[in-house]
Order: C-alpha cells, then sequence, then structure tokens
C-alpha cells in the first residue's frame, strides 16, 4: 500500500467518525445521526410524593395526590386505568413541570389505598420513560360515635330559656352541627349581617366578647345597653358571650377609655392570677370589680329571657404542655401564667360567684387544648379542666385545620370527656400561614361532629364561599332553622 493510499484511507476514517457513521455514535442520547447529538440525560426518577408514602389518617373522599420527579416529565397516556390502584379509584390524571397529578376517590375508612404508576407510563422529552413508582396511604379510621352519657339538665342553669337551649344542644348533638359568629370587639352583629347579604342565611349563633367591659359607660361602647343582644335573640338566633378579660398593666395604672392601659398578656402586665385570691391586692380587687360589671350586664340578659353559652379563660393551658419546656412554652393568658391549679381555682371562684350573685341562665363552655394533634410534643391539658360539675361543653380552637385533624382532636376530646359535649369554640383562617380552614361539610364527613362551629372575626374570617359552602348544607342548623327557645 503505498503511502498516498495510507493518507487516504486515514481522511476516510475520520470524516467517518465526524459524521456519526459508527453504530454507537450519539445512540445513547436518542440522536438520529445527523448533525450534533442530543445531550445524554437519565430517565426521571421520583423526588417527592403528596400524601407521603405511608401517610396515615388522610381524609376519606376525593384525594388530590401529587407526585413530584427529578425534571420536566410528561404522560406517555393520559387512560387513567393504566394507574393500578387498590382501595379507590383513579378519576383525573395529569402532568404539569415535573409534577404528575392525579385524583383518587377514597370512600372507605381504615383503608390502605395502594398505587402503582407503571413502568414508562411516566417520560421525560427524550420519551426515555420512568420505572414504575409504587406508594400507599390509610384513610382516617371510621369515626368514633359522638358521646351519649351527657347529663339531661345543665350544671347550674336553672332559668327556663337556659334549660330550653342546653336540652336543644343535647338533642341535636350528633346529628347535626349549630353555626356561629363571631362579633366584632363592638356589641354588635354586624359581620353575621354580612354574611346574610351574602349567603342568604345567618348563622344560628351570634358571640358577643366582654373584652371591653372596663371601659366606662357613655364612651364608645356600652355593654349596659344589650340593645343589640336582644335584637339578635328577638330575631331567633342563639347567643354565645365569651370573656378576654383584661387586667392594667400595674397597680398604678388607670386604663383609657380608648383601650389603652390594659391588657391579656403576662409578660405585658404585673397582674398575677396568685395574688386575686389575696384579701385586699390589687389584683383581688381588680378581678371582682370586673366580674361586677359582667354580673349586671347578665342579669338585665336573664330578666329579658335571653339565655346563653359563657365561655371564659379561654385557651388557658397556651404552650405550657409543651414536653420539651422554653422560654415561649408558658400560657398566652395572664389567667394561665400561674399554673392548672390557680386557673382552675379562677374558674371555679367566678362560677361560684355568678351563683350566689343569681346568674342562672348560662350554659358554661371550657376550652381544652387538646396537644394540638401531637402527643409526641404536648401533653394533655386535663390538669386544666376545672371538673365534670362546674362544666356543660367542652370546646376547642382550631384555625386552618384540615378535615382530617379536625377529626382527629374531635375524636380524642370525645375519649377524654366522655361525659360532656364537645364543640368548635373558635375556628377560621390561620392568618400567620394563610391557610385557609376546611369545609365545615369536609369536617363532618369525615367524623369531627362538633356540637357547634364559632368562626372568628378580622383576618381570621372565613370566605364568603366558605360560608356558603357551610350553610347550604343539609348538617348545619342557621337562625331561621331554629325553634323558639326563649
Amino acid at each position: 500500500m503505498t503511502k498516498m493510499n495510507l493518507i487516504l484511507m486515514a481522511i476516510a476514517s475520520w470524516m467517518m467518525l465526524g459524521c456519526g457513521g459508527g453504530d454507537d455514535a450519539g445512540s445513547s442520547a436518542g440522536g438520529s445521526g445527523g448533525g450534533n447529538p442530543t445531550p445524554t440525560t437519565s430517565a426521571p426518577v421520583v423526588s417527592s410524593v403528596t400524601p407521603a408514602n405511608g401517610a396515615t389518617d388522610i381524609a376519606i373522599g376525593d384525594v388530590a395526590i401529587t407526585v413530584t420527579y427529578d425534571q420536566t416529565v410528561q404522560l406517555a397516556s393520559t387512560d387513567k386505568s393504566k394507574i393500578q390502584i387498590s382501595g379507590g379509584t383513579i378519576t383525573a390524571l395529569s402532568a404539569s413541570g415535573k409534577e404528575v397529578k392525579m385524583t383518587a376517590n377514597c370512600p372507605e375508612n381504615s383503608k390502605t389505598v395502594a398505587i402503582t404508576i407503571p413502568k414508562d407510563l411516566v417520560t421525560n422529552a427524550n420519551s426515555q420513560g420512568a420505572g414504575a413508582y409504587s406508594f400507599s396511604f390509610t384513610t382516617v379510621a371510621a369515626a368514633a360515635p359522638v358521646n351519649t352519657d351527657i347529663a339531661s339538665t345543665p350544671v347550674v342553669a336553672t332559668t327556663e330559656s337556659a334549660k330550653k337551649l342546653y336540652s336543644y344542644f343535647v338533642e341535636q348533638y350528633g346529628q347535626k352541627v349549630i353555626s356561629s359568629v363571631m362579633a366584632e370587639v363592638n356589641w354588635n352583629h354586624k359581620i353575621a349581617d354580612n354574611i346574610k347579604s351574602a349567603t342568604g342565611k345567618y348563622p344560628a349563633m351570634n358571640c358577643y366578647d366582654f373584652i371591653h367591659i372596663y371601659v366606662p359607660e357613655n364612651n364608645w361602647i356600652n355593654y349596659n345597653d344589650i340593645t343589640p343582644v336582644k335584637e339578635w335573640a328577638d330575631a331567633g338566633g342563639i347567643v354565645q358571650l365569651m370573656w378576654h378579660f383584661n387586667v392594667p398593666v400595674n397597680a398604678s395604672t388607670t386604663p383609657g377609655v380608648d383601650g389603652s392601659g390594659v391588657t391579656c398578656t403576662p409578660s405585658e402586665t404585673s397582674f398575677r392570677a396568685t395574688n386575686v385570691f389575696t384579701e385586699g391586692s390589687w389584683e383581688n380587687k381588680w378581678f371582682y370589680q370586673q366580674m361586677d360589671k359582667v354580673v349586671a350586664v347578665l342579669l338585665k340578659l336573664q330578666d329579658a329571657g335571653i339565655a346563653a353559652t359563657w365561655r371564659p379563660f379561654h385557651e388557658a393551658a397556651g404552650n405550657a404542655t409543651y414536653k420539651q419546656q422554653a422560654t415561649w412554652t408558658k400560657s398566652w393568658f395572664w389567667w394561665g401564667y400561674d399554673g392548672a391549679d390557680i386557673c382552675k381555682k379562677l374558674w371555679i371562684t367566678m362560677f361560684d360567684y355568678f351563683k350566689s350573685k343569681g346568674v342562672n341562665n348560662l350554659i358554661w363552655i371550657w376550652t381544652t387544648q387538646n396537644y394540638n394533634g401531637d402527643a409526641n410534643q404536648y401533653n394533655a391539658d386535663s390538669d386544666w379542666y376545672p371538673g365534670d360539675q362546674y362544666v356543660d361543653i367542652v370546646g376547642r380552637d382550631l384555625y386552618g385545620y384540615t378535615a382530617a385533624k379536625n377529626e382527629q382532636e374531635f375524636r380524642e376530646i370525645q375519649a377524654r370527656y366522655p361525659n360532656k359535649m364537645v364543640v368548635l369554640s373558635e375556628c377560621g383562617i390561620d392568618n400567620s400561614t394563610n391557610t385557609p380552614y376546611a369545609n365545615i361539610s369536609d369536617c363532618w364527613n369525615t367524623g369531627a361532629k362538633w356540637g357547634h362551629f364559632m368562626v372568628w372575626y378580622g383576618a381570621n374570617l372565613c370566605s364568603n364561599s366558605w360560608w356558603s359552602d357551610a350553610l347550604k348544607n343539609s348538617n348545619v342548623i342557621t337562625r331561621d332553622q331554629l325553634p323558639s327557645l326563649k
């Protein structure tokens, strides 16, 4: 072979390699041979799934599922039947970006739902198929039956209207949930009026707060004028009452008529609950002065034939039951700051004082902190409970909770207080995370059969669409459905 032939052969070999003539040229990237080869990529791999693999207490009904991959993906087929599932039915399937979304209808409680996405159903842009992926979750257990061993009469109320109100609560418990909304801090029913305008229905109950009872009469609020409350009751509504019990920041402070100089927060005041029981202390004097103001209003309502639920000293434990104690694991209201025994003593003192003054028209609601559904981090607050003889109803305040978490809390509280009705004494949007509250219909269907729900106002107030869904539900009692309770 001549030198020239060797040179020509070398050039030909080089040209074949440069043009992809070799059998392996560009094959790993799916190239067609001509031009620059497509960059090599790997098949898609799952990076996360929601609900998480192995998750429990998932609400029954339609479950939204998101499977996230490590790269942009698409579906080789949108045929829902290709998804293998036991314990439910796939009703929707789509892909967008790195996510494959599906909806699984899961109708049974305590059911493990197993799902498999088959091999090559999910691909990347180069048609490289992902491997099969399997995961599972378990739906929430069937709801426990509601408490039935409940007293037929209230613990202290003796007026006819109070006994009728309590009997109505017992009759409806576990059958339907009674709707309620919190009034603004003023003595009014404006928010309830707004809900009526938006939905065509009034909530059955309206809750008023004695938060500014310390303000002298004839200033911006006058609790002794019971007209707004009487208007609500005369229209057939149920009255609820609570008390953010404000105290002066110190012994020498004179509270302002504009709401200044008072607080409920322990870190902002030298007022200590322990000293309430020391005769002649400034805390003792303030405590009884304010109770007398409230008593005067309650007796006016009683004389008008109006009974009400009564929820003082709410959320007493705060974060005090957190197992890993720290600077922030305290009660966030002064009435709980000195501990469970002092808080219970405050409750019983008020209970006995109101009774001695002839207040007999109240249904007493105590608010548990439970342990936020997490027994690993929180102890139960049973030590804070005043006792069955001082409490008619046990409430719970929840914000931004899912239906499944509602059911969990309801179940736990019922088990702890088997002789009491259990209610959702506050609820609404969690405005710190902007998390909406679960629809009451979903809570009810999941098994959280609260005796009533009461939505907070302001930034926590649920949307008009939320209220529309609630008040049109056949399991929710609105004002127009109430019998005469006076």
